[in-house]
């Protein structure tokens, strides 16, 4: 079974942690493994391929978390712009044998009871296998209104309905026969681009043609899709376009302690807690605080007399609020973007496919980073319109170009780079290059780099 695993969303009510660049599944919200790893190893105790669909600028963020957890069979389809679940799977599926079984799953969801998880993807296969579209019912705790839901006689599904408002809840959940949705599907790929053709045909075509004249490198290991040709896919998610209209859809109801992790509220009961009810944290000093999620590491943090109550530190922003009110954090994302502020997108350290970089300082008119070069890496060959950049390197050797000139900047040493001037920086060595780099000028925003040549095949 191969496992086709979904890595787009941004995860905004997850935010300050999640960020576009760096979206909640890819985040270390748990002892320095992220949600993406962890779905990745759960999955694996049964699949034996992992098929990622991301986005191109999470690509290396993805490969590199992949590598930590020793992911072998690995492939990727990268999306230049997202069009929703459909589109996404339809292209994955394309690259398929028409017999194989695929697990969809999001990147982003928790599974604590993997035992009981197994056993349902053993059930769900042989469905599949027999030509199901098989989804994964959760049975409800509460009258959840954030979800989706499945009516469902036996293994046959009735009907899907729309996240209901809380008295309608409650009936679905005092009758017995709903679930949530969990989004994770089960099928064998002839099945789903069979469905896919007789319900929603101008989705496959448009799929066909776009993967047809997408780039396949390393065989079709790695699939790049032309952004024109995204965009031209109707963008519809995979219940709308199929499920909610096929007679083969079954369910598998499944008590596997599943939870989507959508707010601050269900990701306070994913942690440990002390006898105050707050989540463990050796940088909280509580006086009175109680029932409280209070996260981040770098600096001391000390409450008192709190009850409910939510504290998202990070080195760029501070978010407060009721813990109940966690569902409004997506308001406070929407209005920040309005601003033009790039909080919602940049965290303060990004991943890069050459190594990383962590904004130190930012006011109008300069920029300071730290960046760090991984060994054998470089960056791309860039100019700026708008801003200089001064490099002082703080450990290993810089391999510099500026212009026409090639040449070393050791540590303690610097080189300025006037603004219009092509550049790149290159870690020939076997140790890490780090560089702190100061920018001057009217703009220094991350969208202010014309790419001459890249190794990554960026734009």
């Amino acid at each position: 079974m191969i496992n086709l695993i979904l890595c787009g969303g941004n995860g905004t009510r997850l935010w300050p942690i999640s960020r576009s660049l760096m979206p909640k599944q890819f985040a270390r919200l748990f002892s320095g493994a992220s949600l993406f790893q962890r779905t990745v190893n759960t999955n694996a105790r049964i699949c034996d391929t992992q098929f990622i669909v991301s986005n191109a600028e999470q690509y290396f963020l993805a490969k590199d978390q992949l590598e930590e957890v020793h992911a072998n069979k690995t492939r990727f389809l990268l999306e230049p712009v997202g069009r929703n679940t459909a589109p996404a799977i339809a292209l994955a599926c394309l690259s398929l044998s028409a017999d194989d079984i695929v697990l969809v799953s999001p990147s982003d969801h928790v599974i604590r009871k993997v035992d009981a998880y197994e056993t349902c993807l053993k059930k769900a296969e042989t469905l599949a296998r027999d030509g199901a579209l098989v989804t994964f019912g959760i049975k409800p705790t509460g009258p959840e209104t954030g979800y989706g839901y499945i009516e469902a006689d036996g293994e046959n599904v009735k009907r899907f309905v729309e996240k209901p408002d809380l008295e309608t809840a409650k009936k679905y959940v005092e009758s017995g026969r709903f679930f949530w949705n969990s989004g994770i599907f089960c099928f064998k790929v002839s099945t789903f681009l069979s469905e896919l053709d007789a319900f929603s045909p101008d989705i496959l075509a448009a799929a066909k043609r776009a993967y047809a004249a997408g780039k396949k490198e390393n065989g079709d290991s790695l699939i790049r899709i032309d952004f024109d040709d995204m965009m031209e896919i109707p963008s519809n998610s995979i219940d709308y376009a199929v499920m909610e209209k096929s007679n083969k859809v079954k369910v598998v109801p499944s008590d596997i302690g599943w939870s989507d992790l959508g707010a601050f509220d269900s990701l306070y009961g994913e942690y440990e807690h002390d006898e105050k009810g707050n989540n463990k944290n050796d940088r909280h000093l509580g006086v009175g605080t109680k029932n409280s999620l209070v996260l981040g590491g770098g600096r001391q943090i000390c409450t008192i007399d709190l009850n409910e109550m939510l504290i998202v530190d990070t080195p760029d922003a501070l978010l407060v609020a009721p813990l109940g009110s966690s569902q409004k954090v997506k308001q406070v994302v929407d209005e920040l973007k309005a601003r033009g502020s790039e909080l919602p997108k940049v965290p303060q350290t990004v991943n890069r496919p050459w190594g990383t970089y962590s904004v130190l300082e930012s006011t109008e008119g300069y920029k300071m980073k730290r960046i760090v070069v991984r060994p054998g890496e470089r960056l791309s060959l860039q100019k700026h319109l708008h801003r200089s950049e001064h490099w002082v390197v703080v450990s290993g050797t810089a391999t510099v170009t500026v212009g026409e000139r090639v040449f070393y900047v050791r540590p303690n040493e610097s080189t300025y780079i006037p603004a219009g001037t092509i550049h790149r920086l290159q870690n020939e060595g076997k140790l890490p290059l780090v560089i702190v780099e100061v920018q001057v000028g009217e703009y220094t925003g991350e969208d202010d780099i014309i790419r001459v040549q890249d190794d990554y095949k960026r734009n």
